[in-house]
């Protein structure tokens, strides 16, 4: 849960990415869907969420979504900049699973990469 709170930072929310989904992540999740979708879904993030809430980044981009990607490459300091290391590990994943390997964390490496996060 922790990608979803850096992605819900990302666009805007005031929570704590600390992996601890609570009251205060749930009512982030609310408002994400009702600004979305303009329904509440619930407290929850679910594979009708993961599109609207994935931000893309590259080389150069920094913020909540760089630090999410950071995070679930687990082998690149979570620092929220997107320097040459973050794009060599984003670039190792892609050429494993998710080719072709251009480096841009979109829509198909976000899913690879967090599939179980947005379940």
């Amino acid at each position: 849960m922790r990608t979803v709170q850096h992605l819900l930072r990302a666009h805007g929310a005031t929570i704590a990415a600390d992996g601890d989904f609570g009251p205060l992540s749930g009512a982030a999740m609310r408002h994400f869907q009702e600004a979305h979708r303009g329904t509440d879904l619930g407290t929850t993030c679910g594979q009708l969420d993961s599109p609207d809430l994935i931000v893309t980044v590259r080389l150069g981009d920094s913020g909540e979504a760089v630090r999410a990607v950071q995070w679930l490459l687990a082998d690149v300091t979570a620092d929220g900049d997107f320097g040459p290391l973050t794009d060599a590990a984003v670039r190792a994943f892609q050429g494993v699973f998710s080719p072709p390997a251009d480096g841009v964390v979109g829509p198909h490496t976000w899913w690879a990469l967090a599939a179980p996060t947005f379940d």
